[in-house]
Formats: structure tokens, C-alpha cells, sequence
């Protein structure tokens, strides 16, 4: 009995013309790495190895380089692109979801918005269908956000200002953001706060006690992120100067820059009498309806969220003690906010926005 000789696929002949296509194929950035693969596969036949070989080089199955080879010697460069796949045709139309698109933006009678599902039904089709159009197209009726254009006449000239003294701030000087977030309630929840579990979210009971009211004034330096912090009862011109004393005191021989917004008690006859008696204090107020510009603001935000909010305070004092601690350990490790737009790119995006509004009224 004769030994079982092993098996040799027969030689596969790749043109000239085809070999430089293929070429083309590897080094082609944008081409599909599946068809990269292939070529690689019809390239090294063609020069005369090995199906073996082929697949070890490769890191591929025999059977992968059989079946490739194989297409390309029936069918040439053609076979070796993806065929397409069974199953059902697509049934949703490029018209149809423009149409769904259109309809989306049009509020219904009676009604501020569309659901999903009262939309499926004007447009015939499952509520499934309609959420993954609205997906596709980045749509969400359901969601609103708000703004506030400023009337302020002279909002360039304090833009400019205020995103100068971030982007370029004078040589040895502090800028300072400085506001107060008032009225802060000491809410002690009814039931303990029942903690976050695998597959449970923290959880607590939606009635509470109102234990008083603290008032933080903070400064924000703007080169390191840093936060002077006082709690006060009340949140009056009289705490506002005690405050500015306790800047004073903390940086005596620095020229200070300060940002703050147009609340009155900012603006007080003894405020005005205080920064006249402290000319090393020179104060940038930002423009009507756009205390954004603050960045402080951006720490409130920090402090609220991630020890107020989901905070149960038995009295005022366990409150401030909270917010004392926090302020602590960020200064600990302080990081400052970087400003990154211009005052030029400021403007352009509002004017984007009063545009958008136009078109759509």
C-alpha cells in the first residue's frame, strides 16, 4: 500500500495588473483591514508558498487561505470584497427618516413635544423605530436647555476684560473669582441614607427637615485653583466687606484683580468705600446675565454636587463643618480651571446662537 502523499494546492496565477492592485489594497489607509487580509493572502500565493506557510505567516487557518485563494482564482478581484449578507432588506427609506426627522421638529397640536410613541403613530411605524431614528440623528425632544442673552451695553468691552485677565493676567498680580452662594439649607433626612450596594444606587427618603441656612463666600484664585472660603449667616454688604478684609488679609502685599457679578451687595456704597481705601484692589464686574464669565461658579458647582446635595446636616454647624472640610481637602490638591476661549470666539458662538433663534422664529 502506497503512503498518502500530502496534499499541494495547485499553483495560483496573479497578473501583473491584479499584483499591482493588490499592492495598492496594503497600502491604502482607508481599506476595510478584512480586504487588506486577503490580498496579503492572494499576494503570497501568487509568489508560490504554501497554503501552510501562508496561514502561520498570517496568523489565519489553512482553511482561511484556501477559501480566499479560491475566490480570487474564480472571480478575481471582485470575489475578494464582502458580499452582501442574507436577511431582511432594509424597509426604512432615506425619505421616510427624513420625513420622520422633519416631523420631529414640528411640536404637535396641544402639546410642547413629541414622545416617541405618539410620533410613531402619526408616521406609521413602531415607537422602537422611531427612538433609533432620533438616535441617529442625535434628537431628543424630551430635553430642553436654557439661556439668557445679556443686554448689557457695554458686554464686549467687560468680555474682553474678564477673558483677558484669564488668558493674559498681569505680572505679579492675583486674579481672583469672588461670589457667595447664599441660602444653603441644612437638610437632615427624615431616615439615614441607605447606601450603594452592587446593582443598587445609593438611596434616600424624599421628605426632610430644614435645620437653617449658611451663606459661603469664596475666592477662587485663577493661577492655582485654590479657594479662600467663609461661611456667614446672613449673605448682606456688611459680610461681603468682612470677607474682602479676610482677602486683604491673606494676600497684604499683592496687587489683587477682582471678578465678581452685578449682585447689589457688591455694588454698596460701603463695598465702593472699601475698594477706595484699598487701591491695591482693582474690581472687574462681569456683564449683566452672564455671571458664567465667573469661574467660581464652577466650583460652586463642584462643592454643591459632590458634598451638599446628597448631604444630611443635623444643624448649620454640622453643614459648615461639611463645607469646611471640603474646602480643605481641595485645597490639599488643587487644580485650577483653564479658560480656553478668546473673547472673539466668545462672540462668534452667541452671534451662532441669536442666529439659530432668528431662522427659527
Amino acid at each position: 500500500m502506497m503512503p498518502a502523499m500530502p496534499f499541494e494546492a495547485r499553483p495560483l496565477t496573479v497578473s501583473r495588473q491584479h499584483r499591482t492592485l493588490l499592492e495598492q489594497w496594503l497600502r491604502c489607509p482607508t481599506m476595510p483591514q478584512q480586504w487588506v487580509l486577503r490580498a496579503k493572502i492572494v499576494l503570497a500565493c501568487g509568489r508560490g508558498e504554501g497554503v501552510r506557510d501562508t496561514a502561520r505567516k498570517l496568523g489565519v487557518t489553512p482553511a482561511t487561505v484556501c477559501q480566499w485563494r479560491g475566490r480570487f482564482a474564480e472571480g478575481g478581484l471582485a470575489a475578494l470584497k464582502t458580499r452582501a449578507r442574507s436577511g431582511r432588506p432594509r424597509r426604512i427609506t432615506d425619505a421616510k427618516e427624513r420625513a420622520v426627522v422633519a416631523r420631529t421638529l414640528t411640536p404637535p397640536k396641544a402639546m410642547t413635544h413629541w414622545s416617541s410613541r405618539s410620533l410613531a403613530k402619526q408616521v406609521g411605524l413602531s415607537p422602537a423605530t422611531v427612538h433609533r431614528i432620533w438616535q441617529k440623528y442625535d434628537l431628543q425632544p424630551h430635553r430642553t436647555t436654557t439661556f439668557k442673552f445679556s443686554t448689557d451695553p457695554e458686554f464686549e468691552e467687560k468680555l474682553a476684560d474678564i477673558v483677558g485677565l484669564y488668558l493674559d493676567p498681569p505680572e505679579r498680580a492675583l486674579v481672583l473669582c469672588v461670589d457667595e452662594k447664599a441660602q444653603i439649607q441644612a437638610v437632615n433626612r427624615t431616615q439615614p441614607l441607605l447606601p450603594l450596594r452592587p446593582g443598587l444606587p445609593a438611596r434616600m427618603t424624599h421628605d426632610y427637615k430644614r435645620n437653617g441656612t449658611t451663606s459661603l463666600f469664596a475666592a477662587l484664585e485663577v493661577a492655582s485653583g485654590k479657594v479662600l472660603g467663609r461661611c456667614f449667616p446672613r449673605h448682606t454688604h456688611v459680610e461681603f466687606v468682612d470677607f474682602l478684609a479676610t482677602i486683604a488679609e491673606k494676600y497684604p502685599r499683592r496687587e489683587v484683580h477682582l471678578i465678581c457679578d452685578n449682585y447689589g451687595t457688591h455694588k454698596h456704597p460701603a463695598v465702593r468705600e472699601w475698594f477706595a481705601a484699598h487701591p491695591k484692589f482693582k474690581v472687574h464686574y462681569t456683564p449683566t446675565s452672564a455671571s458664567w464669565l465667573n469661574l467660581v461658579e464652577r466650583w460652586f458647582a463642584n462643592i454643591t454636587s459632590q458634598a451638599i446635595r446628597r448631604g444630611s446636616f443635623d444643624s448649620v454647624r454640622a453643614l459648615e463643618r461639611a463645607i469646611m472640610r471640603y474646602l480643605a481637602n481641595w485645597n490639599k490638591d488643587a487644580r485650577p480651571f483653564r479658560w480656553t476661549k478668546s473673547a472673539r470666539q466668545i462672540k462668534r458662538d452667541i452671534q451662532r446662537v441669536i442666529d439659530t433663534y432668528e431662522t427659527a422664529h
